[in-house]
C-alpha cells in the first residue's frame, strides 16, 4: 500500500497574542494502513520457551518456525542497528520499550550487510511511521529479510521471567501443523552454548574500510592526521566501529575470523582490533589461538567478543551471565578516572578478573552488577572494552577509547624509531 502524506498543524502564534494571522505548517507523515488495518499480512504465532510457557501473539515479517536464544533489550530507540548486529546471531531479541515500528527504517543505519538474529518480539507495532529517514516499514523490512518477529504479547512479563530464570531457549512459529509438545521438544533439544557463531557472521575475503562517520554525524575531533594501519579482525565486526576508527585516522584491513596471524604480522600493522561477535568465546578456540600469537607484538584493542577471547588468551576464563547486558543504558565507571560512562552492551558472557594473571587491570566496571566492563595489560600494550564505545545505537560517552587507541599505537610507532644510545664506551 502507498504512503499517503497528510497536513497537519497550525501554528500557535495567534493563541500568544499575536496579531498576524496564523501560519500554516504542514506535518508530512507516512501513512501505511487504513481503518487500523495492517498493510502487511499477519498471522497467528506461538513463542514457546523451554520452562514450558506458551506466548500467544501475532506475526510479522517472515512465516515458518524458528528457535533461539531470548534475551531482552533495553534500548528506547536503535532497534534497525539492533536487528543488523551480527552479535545478536542465534538470539531472538525482545524490546523491552513496548512500542516499536514509529521510525520505519532506513539504508544509513545498517550496522553489517544483512541481518543476523533469528527473530525479533515486540509489544506494540507501529502501523504507521513519521521519520524523514523512513524509506520502508519494519514489517517490509523483515519480510524481505526472512526474518521472524511477533507482537501482541506480554513483552515486560517475559522480561520479568528472563531476569529470574536466565536466558531462555525458545521457538517461534507461524506454523499451525505443530503442536506445542512439538516446539517444546524442539526448545529443549538445541543449546546456544558452545556453537561457534562467528564463522557464520564473519567475512569470507580480506578487504579494505575507507568509510568515515559522515561529517554531520560526528560528535568528536577527528585524527591528528597521522595514519596507523590496523588490522580489524572481523568476529562479527560492525560497521560502525570500523567507521570510527577511519574517523581517527586509521587506514583499516579486515580480515576474516580464521586468518592466521602470521598473515596479520607480515602486514607489519601499527595495530590490531579485535571485533565484537556473537555467542560463547570458549567455543571459538582457534580465534583464542589467534589472539595469543599477536599479544605483545603490536597494540591491540579488544571490543566485546574481543575483549573475552582477550581475557582468555591472557589466561583467564569467561562465564555465562545469567541474562546478559543488552542495551544502551548501561552505566560504567572508569576506574581510572572515577567517571561513570552510559554505555551500549550486547553480550551474555563476561571475563573473571579473579583468574586474571598479575600484571592485567581492570579499569572499566559495569556498575549494575559489578561485572568486569575493561582491561588493559600495559605491558604488552593490550586495551579492552566489553562494551560498544562506537554506541550504535547508543550514548556517546565511550567515544574516547578510539583516541587512546591511536595513542597506544602512536607511542609503539615512535618507540620504534627512537634512535637506539650505544652502551659502548669510547675509546
Amino acid at each position: 500500500m502507498a504512503a499517503k502524506s497528510l497536513g497537519v498543524g497550525v501554528s500557535l502564534s495567534h493563541l500568544v497574542g499575536s496579531k498576524s494571522p496564523p501560519r500554516l505548517r504542514v506535518l508530512s507523515i507516512r501513512c501505511f494502513a487504513k481503518n487500523g488495518e495492517r498493510p502487511w499480512k499477519t498471522s497467528d504465532a506461538r513463542l514457546v520457551l523451554e520452562d514450558g510457557s506458551i506466548w500467544k501473539a501475532k506475526s510479522f515479517g517472515a512465516s515458518g518456525t524458528q528457535v533461539g536464544e531470548v534475551v531482552f533489550n533495553t534500548s528506547l530507540t536503535g532497534y534497525q542497528e539492533i536487528l543488523t548486529d551480527p552479535s545478536y546471531a542465534g538470539q531472538f531479541v525482545l524490546m523491552t520499550n513496548p512500542h516499536i515500528g514509529n521510525t520505519g527504517v532506513n539504508f544509513d543505519d545498517e550496522e553489517s550487510r544483512k541481518c543476523f538474529l533469528a527473530g525479533l518480539v515486540i509489544r506494540s507495532l507501529s502501523i504507521s511511521t513519521s521519520s524523514w529517514r523512513c524509506v520502508e516499514t519494519l514489517g517490509d523490512y523483515l519480510s524481505e529479510r526472512n526474518i521472524m518477529g511477533i507482537y501482541d504479547v506480554d513483552t515486560r512479563a517475559i522480561t520479568r521471567r528472563l531476569r529470574q530464570d536466565g536466558s531462555l531457549i525458545g521457538v517461534l512459529s507461524t506454523d499451525n501443523s505443530i503442536t506445542d509438545e512439538e516446539l517444546l521438544k524442539m526448545s529443549r533439544s538445541w543449546d546456544i552454548v558452545g556453537i561457534d557463531l562467528i564463522s557464520g557472521v564473519s567475512c569470507q575475503t580480506v578487504h579494505e574500510w575507507v568509510d568515515k562517520t559522515k561529517y554531520e554525524w560526528d560528535f568528536s575531533s577527528r585524527g591528528s592526521g597521522e595514519t596507523f594501519h590496523v588490522v580489524a579482525y572481523d568476529f562479527g565486526i560492525k560497521h560502525n566501529i570500523l567507521k570510527r576508527l577511519a574517523s581517527y585516522g586509521c587506514k583499516i584491513t579486515v580480515v576474516p575470523s580464521t586468518w592466521p596471524a602470521t598473515e596479520t604480522l607480515k602486514m607489519n600493522p601499527d595495530g590490531v582490533l579485535f571485533s565484537n561477535g556473537p555467542g560463547d568465546p570458549s567455543a571459538v578456540p582457534y580465534a583464542v589461538e589467534t589472539v595469543k600469537e599477536i599479544l605483545g607484538k603490536v597494540p591491540v584493542f579488544g571490543i566485546c567478543m574481543g575483549h573475552q577471547l582477550l581475557g582468555q588468551a591472557l589466561g583467564g576464563k569467561t562465564f555465562k551471565m545469567k541474562f546478559g547486558h543488552h542495551g544502551g543504558n548501561h552505566p560504567v565507571r572508569n576506574l581510572r578516572t572515577g567517571h561513570v560512562e552510559i554505555s551500549a552492551q550486547n553480550h551474555n558472557y563476561a571475563v573473571d578478573p579473579a583468574t586474571l594473571p598479575e600484571g592485567v587491570e581492570v579499569t572499566h566496571v559495569n556498575l549494575n552488577d559489578g561485572s568486569c566492563a575493561g582491561l588493559a595489560f600495559p605491558a604488552q600494550r593490550i586495551m579492552s572494552l566489553q562494551y560498544h564505545p562506537e554506541a550504535s545505537p547508543g550514548p556517546h560517552d565511550s567515544d574516547y577509547a578510539f583516541r587512546e587507541f591511536t595513542e597506544l599505537m602512536k607511542k609503539q610507532k615512535t618507540k620504534k624509531f627512537e634512535p637506539k644510545l650505544s652502551t659502548v664506551p669510547d675509546a
